[in-house]
């Protein structure tokens, strides 16, 4: 198992290829379950239990359309681009995506799109740069980014002003810098969760006037895939799959430290994490259930954990979650079974489940985004053109 945590940067290249060959063949042959598209990891010690006051059910979903609305739209087709979206709305709107190129360049990449259209950029191609992008955007509208060196093993972060980008050696203190989410305080410094390959930790890193501050949030677990949140008052949440026991784990910190807590144990779970925390501080998360093929969400209250299946039949990797201005939760993810794009949202009614692109095979590296009046965006790999693709809904 720890062999596959070596290679799983390249497993995950390596679904992309496989999902390219499952597409091309489908054209032939009628569509089929496929065996799965994320990491396969064999748990190594029996399953942690699970957090206490949990209470799972099984969410009967609406039938699966091919929805009205959606328009798409490609970002760049300079290449091999698209891998590692991660999307933000400017404040009128407009989509700002940091991606990879993983072509000869081997470059981290921005689009940005205007009234003129689409503009693409190459932000760092200093070696082979680029990997795990996660992108926030300052109260100007500057792009700021966290993302991955594989020449160097480093974690770097990059921001623009007036006078162009700048960019920072974060960590380098081994192979680091898998898996980064980033975050920005009211004030603007940066915050930066990861994966620390060399020692298999969980770090998280910020920034204020003194310099950068990293910290092991969880050491020696193979703690990976994670998705961080800052609370209203500044402090770090993280969510985050736990290779060796198979489970997914929410990480919180207060003025006593850490807080480590199992959300979901049932089976192998957790990865593909996406968290957003409600108004009142509260955790949400989407992730992916190996065992079962499943999209999942999980949500903490006053009673504790809730969770449930929102959509079944070899889907839910690569998923990315929002929450509505009322507070219902709405995912983007992948259908690994008809390479597809999909949506979906959930109301007073249940679960709405929506097609968004289903041209060929597209659908992974999903981010999503809604805008203030609550309609979805999208940034995704659209994996037979080698393109970065961008979706978004309205009334029309």
């Amino acid at each position: 198992m720890h062999d596959m945590d070596r290679v799983r940067r390249f497993i995950i290249t390596l679904i992309v290829a496989t999902i390219v060959l499952t597409s091309v063949a489908a054209f032939a042959t009628p569509l089929s379950a496929g065996a799965g598209n994320a990491t396969t990891t064999a748990a190594v010690t029996p399953p942690t239990a699970r957090a206490s006051n949990v209470s799972t059910t099984a969410v009967k979903t609406t039938p699966i359309v091919r929805a009205a609305g959606w328009h798409i739209q490609t970002a760049d087709s300079a290449g091999d681009v698209g891998m590692y979206t991660s999307l933000q709305l400017t404040t009128s709107g407009w989509p700002a995506i940091s991606y990879f190129d993983a072509g000869n360049n081997g470059d981290l990449k921005y689009a940005y799109k205007s009234p003129t259209g689409w503009h693409n950029q190459v932000v760092d191609s200093a070696g082979y740069v680029g990997e795990y992008t996660s992108l926030a955007l300052t109260s100007t509208g500057w792009p700021a980014i966290s993302y991955y060196d594989v020449t160097n093993g480093d974690l770097k972060y990059t921001y623009k002003d007036a006078s162009g980008w700048y960019i920072q050696v974060v960590d380098s203190g081994g192979d680091v810098g898998w898996d980064t989410s980033l975050q920005l305080t009211s004030a603007g410094w940066p915050a930066i969760s990861y994966y620390d390959y060399t020692n298999h930790d969980l770090k998280y890193t910020y920034k204020d006037a003194g310099g950068w501050h990293p910290e092991t949030v969880e050491s020696g677990g193979y703690c990976q895939m994670a998705s961080l949140q800052l609370t209203s008052t500044g402090w770090p949440a993280i969510s985050y799959y736990d290779a060796n026991n198979g489970t997914l784990k929410y990480a919180y910190k207060s003025p006593t430290g850490w807080h480590i807590q199992v959300v979901d144990s049932t089976g192998d779970v957790g990865q593909s994490s996406s968290l957003q925390l409600t108004p009142a501080g509260w955790p949400a998360i989407s992730y992916y259930d190996y065992t079962n093929r499943d999209l999942k969400y999980a949500y903490k209250d006053a009673g504790g954990w809730h969770i449930q299946t929102a959509d079944s039949g070899d889907v839910g990797s690569f998923t990315s979650l929002q929450l509505t201005p009322t507070g219902w939760p709405a995912i983007s993810y992948y259908d690994y079974t008809n390479n597809n794009l999909k949506y979906t949202y959930k109301d007073a009614l249940g679960w709405h489940i929506q097609v968004v692109d289903s041209t060929g095979g597209v659908g992974a590296y999903t981010s999503l985004q809604l805008t203030p009046t609550g309609w979805p965006a999208i940034s995704y790999l659209d994996f037979m053109n080698n393109d970065l693709k961008y979706a978004y809904k309205s009334a029309s």
